[in-house]
């Protein structure tokens, strides 16, 4: 896109009315295609689209964001969509254009068959260049999912997919999400909350607080994701290295009561009108949903749509759209919740701003059962980008 077409039209002023239309006929005679034009300071959507594919990152799920980028770049590419690959390294550093496709290409469909790189740029220049119509952030945890890269795309002006700032920020914290599910009465889960420095001030009185739930016990990171740095607790001697095990990855951990449930999970999709899917079920392969039962060992089932009756499917999609709304989502979300064995009761588990796009996704099957194939999904989660910077233009 020309960077004259970023600039607003300055009062409806003739000079600016005709600069704008002679630079769009000009870059459809290039192109083909008309470009996604500002009006007023707005976008258009028209797709195809040329679209800033942003993954790697700093987080623990490095691996995972590359991989779930191979396949959001060859759906975008099926779609008819041009891709801009963005790789980020471990630590933050942007690759060349030229190295970011090397990645793409050559890593596999495996975490553990990704391609080790070394950035160049402490940001890479082609954010600065307005030569592409919108963002698509595949980064997992944190500085991907957490706000951060959000606040970038936002100082730079830019349109992207997901959700903002505070959402994200607000979706990667466990507990403040817990706080604000107690708050408006939403059902999760007892827990309690472990800083490090008060865990090493009194470990004792922590884990009387911690052990007082009952086992068995999950501890978490508080601001993490794809099971990276969980334990499960099933006896009071091995509480001390979960929580160690849970202080390397955050300062703040989360301690979760237990409970003998089935993993649901749906995905909602919408701005002002969220949407959710059928939902899915995860049959984990070990004792719980773990980083290599997720990735690597392929003893997990994905059971899509999960086998439950209307009723409890009418209320799983309820309680994810609720969710979505009440954490101010936007875009794109995954809802995990726990469905109680014995009670039939429905917990909220945790949300996901940027659920796993991988070949075995749930985010991506659900939606396929649910009237969007993969490149429709990616179509609609690049209008309603465009939805969200227009509407924010607005204001």
């Amino acid at each position: 896109m020309a960077p004259s077409l970023r600039a607003k039209c300055v009062n409806d002023s003739l000079n600016a009315v005709i600069e704008t239309t002679d630079n769009a006929i000009s870059q459809f005679l290039v192109s083909n295609k008309p470009p996604c034009l500002h009006r007023s300071g707005e976008f258009v959507y028209n797709p195809p689209m040329k679209v800033a594919l942003i993954f790697g990152g700093r987080s623990g799920e490095h691996d995972v964001s590359i991989v779930s980028a191979r396949s959001v770049a060859t759906a975008l590419h099926n779609g008819g969509h041009e891709v801009l690959p963005m790789a980020i390294d471990h630590k933050g550093l942007w690759a060349t254009d030229g190295e970011s496709q090397r990645i793409l290409n050559g890593s596999g469909d495996r975490p553990d068959q990704a391609l080790s790189f070394t950035g160049a740029h402490r940001l890479n220049p082609t954010l600065l260049k307005d030569s592409f119509d919108v963002a698509f952030p595949v980064l997992h945890g944190p500085f991907g999912e957490d706000g951060a890269i959000q606040g970038l795309f936002e100082i730079l002006g830019l349109p992207y997919v997901g959700s903002g700032v505070a959402a994200s920020a607000l979706c990667m914290d466990k507990v403040r999400t817990k706080k604000m599910f107690e708050n408006d009465r939403l059902p999760t889960a007892p827990w309690v909350t472990v800083t490090s420095h008060a865990w090493r001030a009194d470990p004792d009185a922590l884990r009387r607080r911690a052990l007082d739930l009952g086992l068995p016990l999950f501890v978490k990171p508080s601001r993490m994701g794809s099971s990276v740095g969980i334990t499960k607790v099933i006896d009071t001697e091995s509480l001390d290295a979960a929580v160690e095990t849970a202080l390397r990855s955050d300062t703040t951990v989360l301690i979760e009561q237990g409970i003998e449930a089935r993993e649901i999970e749906v995905a909602v999709l919408g701005t002002t009108k969220p949407r959710a899917s059928v939902p899915g079920e995860i049959v984990p392969g070990d004792d719980f949903y773990s980083f290599e039962d997720k990735y690597l060992d392929d003893r997990c089932q994905l059971i899509a749509p999960a086998p439950l009756d209307a009723e409890t499917t009418e209320q799983v999609q309820s309680l994810a759209v609720e969710v979505f709304r009440l954490l101010g989502c936007e875009g794109m979300a995954r809802v995990d919740m726990f469905l109680e064995k014995t009670t039939g009761k429905i917990w909220i588990n945790e949300v996901n701003t940027i659920p796993g796009f991988t070949s075995i996704s749930m985010f991506p099957r659900l939606w396929s059962l649910s009237g969007f194939e993969y490149p429709a999904l990616l179509n609609e989660l690049l209008r309603l980008a465009i939805e969200r910077y227009n509407n924010f233009r607005r204001i």
